[in-house]
């Protein structure tokens, strides 16, 4: 039997139709559902078989149906399964509806009285799909009318405007609670023994070469003190850690080598050693640093 899509179209097409679909209804996270759910694949799996397994059994039916049929029946069907696509009876019938066209037949009775050298215009009505969306587009532009310069509602600019401030609301909520997107407005700090602890091991294996283990100062300053050279207190150290120290002679960035929740337990972990007093530390060097919550406090 005839049919308008050859299998080896049909088959891929309806599979990863349903592929798709499953892709876009299961929320997977960030990675295809296919590979996070085992059970999708499988799935995926049986219905590809079942798919195929239809398509054969389809096939043989339509052989052993053709075979059953009389030679006169058969050269029936063959006949009509040769007609053309633009000549089938619901194809007509559909396109005369929207177009509403006269047979060639008629041309003699819509001919007007117009003659450009030898060109002739006939009075056809127009399309009724074109009358329709005509109709559509005033309806479309009245409502559109009422509604922005009417009613006031609001338009694209101000759309933008608002899902912006909303999507700043959403993304500093998300932030507090994401600790590889922390930055220096939201860092806080820490003082679980086991966050220092974690610290401490950052320190030794990435900063002791600069500061020494004890933070006594080397290369780089002392940083049991309570002087900074670039502002004390955890945002500022992290800060630092995370954008480096002084052009040319202050410390790397390390937001290439260690993770935003990693400088943070680095920083807390400094800040900690304030007042350590390590034997032969380096001169304190910048300004002292006093928290500005306290600064409040004395007032």
């Amino acid at each position: 039997m005839k049919n308008n899509f050859p299998v080896y179209v049909r088959v891929p097409v309806i599979f990863f139709a349903v592929f798709m679909v499953m892709e876009y209804f299961i929320d997977s996270g960030d990675r295809p559902a296919f590979i996070k759910f085992p059970m999708v694949t499988v799935f995926l799996l049986v219905f590809l078989f079942l798919l195929i397994a239809v398509e054969i059994t389809w096939k043989a039916v339509d052989t052993i149906t053709y075979q059953l049929l009389t030679q006169d029946q058969k050269e029936a069907l063959l006949k009509k399964q040769n007609i053309r696509f633009q000549d089938q009876a619901w194809y007509k019938n559909l396109m005369a509806k929207l177009t509403k066209t006269q047979p060639l037949d008629n041309e003699g009775q819509l001919l007007l009285d117009h003659d450009y050298d030898g060109i002739k215009e006939l009075d056809n009505n127009l399309p009724p799909w074109w009358v329709y969306l005509f109709y559509a587009c005033i309806i479309f532009g009245v409502v559109y009318m009422v509604r922005y310069e009417v009613l006031g509602a609001d338009n694209q600019e101000i759309e933008l405007q608002k899902e912006v401030a909303q999507a700043k609301i959403e993304i500093a909520e998300y932030m507090k609670t994401a600790p590889d997107l922390m930055d220096e407005k939201t860092v806080t700090l820490l003082t679980e023994p086991a966050d220092l602890a974690a610290g401490k091991e950052i320190f030794i294996t990435n900063c002791a070469a600069c500061h020494r283990a004890d933070a006594g100062g080397q290369i780089g300053p002392n940083l049991t003190d309570d002087q900074w050279i670039l502002g004390g207190g955890i945002k500022n150290v992290f800060h630092t850690l995370v954008n480096g120290g002084r052009d040319g002679k202050g410390m790397i960035s390390w937001k290439g080598t260690l993770k935003p929740k990693e400088m943070q337990k680095v920083a807390s972990y400094i800040l900690s050693l304030k007042g350590s007093n390590p034997p032969d530390a380096k001169a304190s060097e910048g300004e002292v640093w006093v928290e500005e919550s306290a600064v409040v406090a004395a007032k």
